[in-house]
């Protein structure tokens, strides 16, 4: 009996996994390797680093507990470098820990144990942002001093490039395609992380006061980005 053909390598996008209990590695690795993803793993906040340092992936899905330190320090080490997407899996669910990891720019966050089928929706929605093109005949909006080019994903304030994680750059395109709207926190979750979020307003709240704290001249005081106290936001422009 012939010998069967090896199964061909995974061609999708490249995740790193970082865990530090192997039998979650192997359960991950099968899982997102049976899904098309390329796979790469680590144990250690070390070897995070270096593997991330030696060839950036696409997404990385991260414990945020290492026998070598924490996650938070890996998502620092990836935001110094780039906007790559990050998703927290960890045990530790309290909101604190939620918002901490998201404060430094984890675009997501899971609490153990999980369903694989959810893990790999909120990885299909965090490499959409990266993707996804921009849409409508208009290719500049400016507001003020704040101009977004949709065709080359950039933003600048007073003429100063700001650099925006794909999530926030999502975020802030929903504004401003809804100018003078007050958009619901539901809204506002659903058309940037899916329409599988709608109750974590604290991914909300975290992500309004990076964009303020990127494109407002005065954060405590925004101009742009407004709070609609019991409602959500709104994007106050008079040009648009």
């Amino acid at each position: 009996m012939a010998a069967s053909a090896p199964r061909p390598e995974p061609t999708g996008a490249r995740l790193l996994v970082v865990d530090d209990e192997p039998a979650m590695v192997r359960t991950l690795r099968t899982n997102l390797r049976g899904h098309g993803f390329q796979v790469e793993t680590a144990e250690t906040a070390s070897e995070a680093k270096a593997s991330y340092d030696r060839r950036p992936p696409d997404l990385v899905v991260l414990d945020i507990n290492l026998p070598d330190g924490d996650g938070f320090e890996i998502v620092r080490h990836i935001r110094e470098r780039s906007g790559t997407p990050i998703i927290v899996l960890s045990a530790r669910g309290g909101e604190r820990d939620k918002v901490s990891a998201l404060d430094l720019g984890a675009d997501d966050y899971m609490t153990k144990p999980f369903g694989i089928d959810e893990l790999l929706a909120r990885i299909r929605v965090a490499l959409r942002h990266l993707a996804r093109p921009a849409t409508g005949a208009e290719r500049r909006i400016r507001t003020g001093e704040l101009v977004v080019d949709l065709e080359r994903r950039e933003v600048t304030v007073a003429g100063r490039q700001v650099h925006l994680t794909p999530t926030e750059y999502d975020l802030l395109k929903v504004f401003l395609t809804n100018p003078n709207k007050v958009l619901t926190d539901r809204m506002l979750l659903q058309q940037v992380w899916g329409p599988d979020y709608g109750d974590e307003s604290h991914y909300l709240h975290v992500y309004v006061a990076r964009l303020r704290r990127k494109i407002e001249t005065d954060p405590q005081a925004p101009k742009h980005l407004l709070t609609e106290p019991g409602v959500g936001y709104r994007l106050r422009s008079e040009d648009l």
